[in-house]
């Protein structure tokens, strides 16, 4: 019992990190379920957010209690001035209890009463009277305390002498840390612990065995239960605030005035009247209806007055304000659909009209080009005979005092599309087939297709002609002779387009240069025959056709010639490429 593995002070701060940590850890469980922990409503909250600090605290508990310090006692049986010691021991069962009173939010009063009977060799009992001081935050009050009394100490009992209970002065000095219970309306806090250094001085007198001074420095340690009674921030005044709905109408409808009243005490009956100036309102509650019937137009307030005692802040007076307005001309909005027309087609015109009092409406409707027919929500406007461009219509309409609003909308009328673009015009062909012996020339039953090329080209002077000379395959040559001289179907193309633009040129006065000479590609002996307006593209409209280079190519003479002078000319012939 007398053995101590900690110093005092090491046991005060071992168990206030103990009990530091466990207060750390309830507070962020009661922080984050704060919002529905509580079924009640809470104290009163201060200026800076927390919970009213309370007038006064009680507080009951359980305290233990560690003497450290010796009593020296005479020793008769040694001689004169010799002394020997005993040891006082902790005390586990104790009980304390304290009142504070709180001046302000931080600094009050305490009286406190501590009581250890029944140590092992002693026993205590304390009574203290000082200063405390808090610091009131969100769930949770650190606290100080430094008090001056009286302390009853009896021991430390040895076999065959005790030392009876003596009064002596006491000096107290700690702290500790309260965490407010989320419960009863936060009435009760758990005092998580109280640390505190207590000195004491108790003189038993000269005597041996049972005299000595015994000066005292102890350890206590406590928790319990802190009761609050009162509050430093008085309760708040009563408020009201009330609201007019609709704020605005027309001469017979009602208007609905709701006043909310705040900070009442449940335990209280309130008493609701109202007033206005040149109102009729009355009732016996909170909310009140008002009939505009015979109202002018104009502003109008409506005050409620809220009561639950005579003292000052036990009663509140609101106003709610509304306007009885004049009756409102009509509106209108006008659409079209479709918005785009093309030229001389029809659009529906669609007008809608609202009156503020619901009364009957009646349409017309004009329009800046075209025709409109219709009376009423809608029309039909037609855009026949109308130039191309924007059509506005108006819709106009009007209630039956008279008041009238309008509203325009567009219509577009498309230009006319443009003529298509110019494109290559196939004309007739001619073919190659009958003269075996010149496989190019132009024979005279070429002349009625040509003659109409001709025309074509003499009716549009600003078009040009193109010739595509085609061919079908040529005989494989055989001698090396015909290999390097016979003319190859490609080259055969060729020159059927040049003595094609010859015989247009020379025989129907077309200018040569209005004619374009290229190859295909269609494997047959002939030559197509096309006419290309101004504006178009033969490339685009006929792909596939190669232009021939014409310096390379002779016009050959499109009369038959004698059978001695094909004969004289046939090895000339065949070696320009031109002709078998």
């Amino acid at each position: 019992m007398h053995s101590r593995p900690f110093g005092i002070f090491g046991r005060i701060v071992l168990a206030g990190c103990a009990l530091g940590l466990g207060a750390s850890m309830a507070l962020a469980q009661s922080s984050s379920s704060s919002s529905a922990a509580s079924a009640t409503p809470p104290r009163s909250t201060s200026s800076s957010g927390d919970q009213s600090p309370s007038r006064m605290d009680v507080f009951l508990g359980y305290s233990y209690l560690a003497p450290h310090g010796n009593l020296t006692i005479p020793d008769p049986y040694t001689g004169p001035g010799t002394t020997f010691t005993n040891s006082y021991s902790s005390i586990n069962a104790g009980a304390i209890g304290s009142f504070a009173y709180y001046f302000n939010r931080y600094v009050g009063g305490q009286v406190e009463f501590a009581v250890h009977p029944d140590g092992a060799n002693d026993g205590a009992g304390d009574l203290g009277a000082g200063l405390i001081f808090r610091y009131p935050m969100a769930g949770m009050t650190p606290f100080a305390h430094a008090l001056v009394g009286a302390v009853r100490l009896g021991g430390p009992n040895g076999d065959g002498f005790a030392h009876a209970y003596t009064i002596g002065p006491a000096l107290t000095a700690g702290g500790g840390l309260d965490y407010e219970l989320p419960f009863w309306n936060h009435r009760f806090a758990l005092r998580l612990f109280q640390a505190d250094f207590q000195y004491y001085h108790v003189d038993y007198g000269t005597q041996p065995f049972v005299g000595g001074r015994a000066n005292i420095d102890a350890a206590r340690l406590s928790t319990g239960l802190v009761m609050h009674f009162g509050s430093l921030v008085p309760p708040p005044p009563v408020a009201y605030s009330c609201t007019a709905s609709p704020d605005s109408v027309y001469p017979g409808e009602q208007v609905t005035v709701t006043c909310t009243p705040s900070n009442l005490n449940p335990k209280k009956k309130a008493t609701y009247s109202w007033s206005g100036q040149g109102l009729t309102v009355s009732g016996a509650n909170s909310t009140t209806t008002i009939d505009t019937t015979n109202l002018q137009p104009g502003d109008y307030t409506v005050t409620g007055h809220v009561s639950e005692g005579p003292k000052p802040g036990e009663s509140a007076d609101a106003s709610a304000h509304f306007t009885v307005k004049q009756f409102e001309p009509p509106t209108v909005s006008c659409t079209a659909n479709p918005p785009t027309v093309q030229p001389g087609g029809t659009s529906t015109i669609t007008a809608t009209g609202v009156s503020p009092q619901n009364r009957t409406l009646t349409y017309s409707y004009s329009a800046s080009a075209g025709s409109i027919s219709g009376t009423s929500n809608s029309a039909t406007l037609s855009t026949t005979g109308a130039p191309s461009g924007t059509i506005t219509v108006t819709c106009n309409v009007s209630d039956d005092k008279g008041q009238t609003a309008s509203s325009t909308t567009t219509v577009d009328v498309e230009a006319p599309p443009p003529p298509p673009a110019p494109k290559t015009q196939t004309l007739c062909s001619i073919t190659f087939n009958k003269d075996k012996r010149r496989p190019t020339r132009v024979d005279n039953e070429a002349k009625a297709c040509l003659d109409d090329v001709a025309l074509n080209a003499q009716q549009k002077p600003d078009s040009t002609i193109v010739l595509v000379g085609n061919s079908a395959p040529t005989k494989t040559p055989k001698t090396k002779w015909e290999r390097e001289h016979w003319p190859t179907a490609e080259k055969q193309a060729a020159q059927r387009g040049v003595n094609t633009k010859e015989y247009l040129v020379s025989e129907k006065g077309i200018d040569a240069s209005r004619i374009q000479v290229r190859t295909g590609t269609s494997g047959q002996n002939e030559v197509d025959d096309y006419l290309v307006p101004a504006g178009a593209t033969f490339d685009n409209d006929v792909p596939g056709t190669t232009a021939v280079d014409e310096s390379q190519y002779k016009a050959q003479p499109r009369n038959s010639v004698h059978r001695h002078y094909r004969h004289r000319h046939y090895h000339k012939a065949a070696a320009s490429g031109t002709s078998k």
